[in-house]
C-alpha cells in the first residue's frame, strides 16, 4: 500500500493540472470549431489572465480567485474588441491572415507587458500555497485543488451556455452550418464575436487560477501556453470541446508523472513526446477530430 501512496498523490496532482491545460485547450478548440481560426494569441491571453491577478493584487491585495469576478468579464470585452477590431475585418481574406493577425496580436499584448511591468518574473504569494487538504491517503494541494474546482465550475458554466441557451444554440448553429444560420437569422458576426470574448475569458481564466503556482514573464510564458493548447487540442481532436478536456487530462498526467518518475528537468518535454507520438499513430486525436463541432 505504501508503494501505492506516491502513484495515487501523483495522479491526483495530475488530474488538477489537467484541468487547468484543458480549460486552455478548450478556449482554443471552440474559437477554431466556430469560426475556423487558429488563434496564435491564445498562450499570451493566458499571460494576460495572470499579469491581472498581480496587478490586482499589489494595488488591491486581492486575492487571485477573487480577482476572477473582475478578469473573466474584461476577458469577454477584450476578446470582443480584438475580434471586431481586427479579425472580423479580415473575416474573408484567406486563412492565413487571420494566423498572421493573431501572431500580431501575440506580439503586442507581450511587449504590452513587458513596457508596463518590466521582465522580471511575477507570481501573487498566498497564504495558502503550502496547505494540503488530507483525502485518504493522499494530501491535496489546496491551490491545485481551487484551480481544478474553478475549472470544473468554468466548463459547467460553458456546457450550460452551450446546451440551455439561445446563444449557445446559435453557437453551435454557426459552428455546424455558419450560411444555414444566417438564412434562419442568426447573425454570425455577432456570434464570432462572442465566441472569441468567451475564448479569451477562459484562457485569462485559466492565467489567473495559475498565478500562484508559476511566475509569469512576458516574453516567453506566452508562446508556452499556447504550445500547451495545441498539444491538449491535438492529443483530444481539434474542434471536440470533450476531446479537449479529455487532452487537458492526459497532458497534466503525462507532465506530472514524467516529472515523477523520470527527470523533472524535462517536464513539458513529455507532453511534447506524447503530442508527437499521437500525431504519427493517430493524426485525427485520441477521440478523433471533429471539426467544426462544439
Amino acid at each position: 500500500m505504501s508503494e501505492l501512496v506516491p502513484l495515487l498523490q501523483n495522479i491526483s496532482n495530475g488530474l488538477l493540472i489537467g484541468g487547468v491545460y484543458a480549460l486552455i485547450g478548450v478556449g482554443l478548440t471552440l474559437v477554431f470549431g466556430v469560426m475556423g481560426t487558429i488563434n496564435f494569441a491564445h498562450g499570451d491571453f493566458v499571460v494576460l489572465g495572470m499579469y491581472s491577478a498581480v496587478l490586482f493584487n499589489a494595488v488591491f491585495g486581492w486575492d487571485p480567485y477573487i480577482s476572477l469576478l473582475i478578469a473573466v468579464p474584461v476577458g469577454v470585452l477584450v476578446g470582443i474588441a480584438v475580434e471586431r477590431g481586427i479579425l472580423a475585418r479580415i473575416a474573408d481574406a484567406p486563412p492565413e491572415s487571420a494566423m498572421l493577425a493573431t501572431l500580431g496580436i501575440s506580439l503586442i499584448i507581450g511587449n504590452g507587458l513587458l513596457l508596463t511591468f518590466g521582465g522580471e518574473p511575477k507570481s501573487v504569494q498566498v497564504s495558502y500555497a503550502s496547505s494540503t487538504l488530507p483525502i485518504g491517503p493522499v494530501n491535496i494541494s489546496i491551490v491545485l485543488l481551487l484551480a481544478g474546482l474553478a475549472t470544473v465550475l468554468v466548463i459547467l458554466g460553458l456546457y450550460m451556455l452551450l446546451n440551455r441557451t439561445e446563444i449557445g444554440r446559435a453557437i453551435r448553429g454557426t459552428a455546424e452550418n455558419r450560411l444555414g444560420a444566417e438564412l434562419v437569422g442568426i447573425n454570425t458576426k455577432r456570434i464570432h464575436s462572442i465566441v472569441f470574448g468567451i475564448g479569451v475569458s477562459l484562457a485569462m481564466t485559466a492565467g489567473v487560477t495559475l498565478i500562484p503556482m508559476l511566475f509569469a514573464t512576458p516574453s516567453a510564458t506566452g508562446a508556452i501556453f499556447t504550445l500547451k493548447a495545441f498539444v491538449v487540442t491535438v492529443l483530444g481532436g481539434l474542434g471536440n470541446i470533450g476531446a479537449a478536456i479529455g487532452g487537458g487530462v492526459l497532458l497534466g498526467l503525462v507532465e506530472v508523472l514524467g516529472a515523477s518518475y523520470l527527470d523533472a528537468a524535462y517536464r513539458d518535454a513529455y507532453g511534447l513526446i506524447a503530442f508527437l507520438l499521437i500525431l504519427l499513430l493517430r493524426p485525427e486525436g485520441l477521440f478523433g477530430s471533429t471539426v467544426k463541432r462544439v
